[in-house]
């Protein structure tokens, strides 16, 4: 498949392909990886169950057409419930996936894939213990596979579907990372790997 990005944050500044939305004030690249430091009250969430709506976060996303395979490792040193980073796929505000290990406190945390369509968001989880996760989004036409490394292998977490894909639209991919309750959560990614896929 065509390598679109091999980001591994190694330096001395970021692919051009790619730009932050709402970048955050605390972000930095070391020989770890990129650091990531969201303000608190950043989320991204419509409506459902919790009876709000946030849109506001840290991304650093690249434009990309067609199908494609999306990928990341992120280490994570939560601090407040549902602290999380992970990947993003973005259509609009209300057409939107993001897949990520969100913190709870009293544990275990939750790996899990928010789908928003219409307006409406939608979360499924898994338990989850661990400081570090590798994530994968693949789109065929517009409907997507979310997997995760667990143990040796790759394993699928969802598969779903953004109503206002067409499988031809531009969407925007990523990484992201939230705090909504609190500062001081830092998330460091590895790696970003965006491939095209020409398997159609």
């Amino acid at each position: 498949m065509p390598m679109l990005i091999d980001e591994r944050f190694t330096g001395p500044g970021l692919s051009p392909d790619l730009s932050w939305t709402d970048e955050p004030e605390g972000w930095t690249l070391t020989p770890d990886g990129l650091v990531v430091s969201p303000a608190m009250g950043t989320d991204f969430w419509q409506r459902t169950h919790y009876g709000f709506q946030v849109d506001q976060g840290p991304c650093l996303l690249a434009p990309v057409s067609g199908d494609f395979t999306l990928e990341t490792e992120v280490a994570f040193e939560p601090v407040h419930q549902y602290d999380q980073a992970g990947l993003m796929v973005r259509l609009f505000p209300d057409c939107w996936l993001k897949t990520s290990v969100e913190f709870e406190p009293d544990g275990p945390s939750r790996l899990g894939v928010v789908v928003t369509n219409q307006g409406w968001s939608d979360w499924s989880t898994q338990d989850f213990d661990g400081d570090h996760i590798a994530l994968r989004v693949e789109r065929v036409g517009g409907d997507y596979g979310v997997h995760a490394r667990i143990g040796d292998g790759w394993t699928q977490i969802r598969i779903c579907h953004l109503m206002a894909d067409d499988g031809a639209r531009p969407v925007h991919v990523g990484i992201y990372a939230c705090s909504p309750k609190g500062d001081g959560y830092r998330a460091t990614f590895r790696r970003l790997v965006l491939t095209a896929d020409t398997r159609s």
